[in-house]
């Protein structure tokens, strides 16, 4: 029997990757020039599919890049002069605050101990802010932000940029994206696919604000938002993309929204129930995350209470059951659980039921 990855990206691959794989392979798709009409109408596709998927405004562009940590650091390039500010409750909300000093921003930051959430009432941003930063889904940690709390926070700072890491929380997190300026994603997690392709989803206000800085700030060449525009406009890319990844990315999420995107989400839903369940009542486990409001439903974060997390890991790989290991100075305390659209029910009740075993 094959294993059944429940890791966190790379992930377990979308039950009809392989079929369209192996479509992509016959019809030669993947040989055409990235500048022919076949290429065009394939990103086309993609932007039409991704644009339902996320109820996105008529105006948005979708830009593709090599990664979502790539984004990080175009986004404070084409979009930032001076200043960012940033929340931070685990490392990767952490990686694009450590990015903005990087570029010598002056880069503030509401930051929170490693596993829990914000209470946004307390957030006070200053007014020099460009671009606040959020994670939307802490990977790390298995934090997530309600997206209430998301729109709450624009509502109250309407005039800095929000730019919102989904990365492990899509295509599940609701986002309402007249509320959002940008967001931004990899395909190796909630889409089930092989990593090589960053998504970013910018509106209008983000394209203006690149416009005004356009020449002042170095912002990588063919990748500023002024030239993925440009290119954007004829559904072209500045340079050679990932044609596959667009390619299985279009398939998928096409797939996704003939199943419907309230059903996946109910599906989540049911799985992350089953787990935090066990997890309560576990004498080996316990849910890492405390406030139950802010437990993510997409990446479950278990603290293992009486050995090591390597040694769950171990036998539960045994089994076929791969689980993903606790992020940085945790790795031998907690277990890491991926609730991504390409595992079943099915597969989440065996593994509650071997976990319930150990």
């Amino acid at each position: 029997m094959a294993s059944i990855y429940f890791t966190p990206g790379p992930a377990q691959l979308y039950p009809t990757v392989e079929k369209h794989l192996q479509k992509a392979l016959d019809s030669q798709a993947l040989s055409q020039s990235h500048r022919s009409q076949g290429f065009k109408d394939l990103y086309k596709r993609a932007d039409a599919a991704l644009k339902e998927l996320f109820n996105l405004p008529a105006s948005y562009a979708i830009y593709f890049t090599g990664s979502a940590t790539e984004i990080w650091e175009r986004s404070l390039q084409s979009l930032t002069a001076n200043s960012s500010f940033h929340l931070v409750n685990g490392s990767f909300s952490g990686k694009y605050l450590e990015h903005a000093q990087w570029l010598g921003r002056k880069a503030d930051a509401h930051q929170v101990p490693f596993g829990q959430g914000f209470d946004i009432a307390q957030v006070h941003i200053p007014g020099q802010a460009e671009l606040i930063g959020i994670a939307q889904n802490e990977t790390s940690s298995g934090v997530s932000t309600p997206v209430s709390d998301i729109h709450a926070l624009k509502a109250r700072y309407p005039e800095p940029l929000l730019s919102v890491d989904m990365v492990s929380g899509a295509p599940y997190a609701q986002l309402d994206f007249n509320l959002v300026d940008m967001a931004f994603f990899s395909v190796q997690k909630g889409f089930g696919l092989p990593a090589g392709l960053g998504v970013w989803l910018v509106n209008e206000k983000c394209l203006a604000k690149a416009t005004s800085l356009q020449g002042q700030q170095y912002t990588g060449g063919h990748y500023s938002i002024a030239s993925l525009h440009e290119f954007y406009q004829q559904f072209q890319t500045p340079c050679t993309p990932n044609v596959l990844a667009i390619y299985l990315l279009t398939h998928v999420v096409e797939d996704m929204l003939a199943k419907g995107i309230d059903v996946i989400r109910k599906e989540t839903d049911a799985k992350a129930d089953m787990v935090y369940s066990f997890l309560e009542e576990s004498e080996l486990f316990q849910p890492f995350v405390q406030e139950p409001a802010h437990r993510s439903p997409t990446v479950l974060v278990a603290e293992v209470k009486s050995r090591p997390a390597s040694e769950v890991i171990s036998k539960l790989k045994e089994q076929g059951l791969v689980l993903g290991s606790g992020y940085g100075k945790f790795k031998d305390q907690h277990v890491r659980i991926a609730n991504f659209p390409a595992v079943s029910e099915t597969d989440m009740d065996r593994l509650v039921k071997a976990m319930r075993l150990l």
